[in-house]
């Protein structure tokens, strides 16, 4: 068992906290999971807001250590990647989230800047046509 800090990453904000690694599994304090995530675990299960999802195997998603992500992850359907070495966890959307995106055909807002380091969000274009190139190394 290794207490160390670890990167929480919820689909794309990164969070430093406390966590525990032990083999391949990282574990937080449910303070934790709740101040980074905004889960409450609760007596009737996992809960944000109005919202609670029923936690079946309590053991499972909660010991000494912690909250296991790789347990939270599935019960919150959603992907999670880590590496343990780095101390890195990266939780993305759910499969219901993705999907509710991609039929609402809007791109998510993301603001960069242009070669004068003026910053342009694709909100500011909302309801225009815009053209988009992406280059890449790899």
């Amino acid at each position: 068992m290794a207490a160390r800090t670890v990167t929480l990453v919820d689909e794309s904000t990164p969070v430093t906290v406390a966590g525990v690694i032990r083999g391949d599994t990282i574990r937080v304090s449910p303070s934790v999971v709740e101040r980074a995530l905004g889960w409450q675990l609760k007596p009737e299960g996992l809960c944000r807001g109005e919202t609670c999802v029923p936690v079946r195997d309590r053991a499972a998603l909660l010991n000494g250590d912690g909250i296991e992500l790789g347990a939270l992850a599935r019960l919150l359907d959603r992907p999670l990647a880590t590496d343990v070495e780095e101390g890195v966890a990266v939780l993305g959307a759910s499969a219901a989230d993705r999907s509710h995106r991609l039929a609402s055909m809007e791109a998510p807002d993301f603001t960069l800047p242009d070669l004068q380091g003026r910053p342009h969000s694709l909100s500011d274009h909302r309801g225009r046509k815009a053209l988009l190139i992406a280059w890449a190394s790899w």
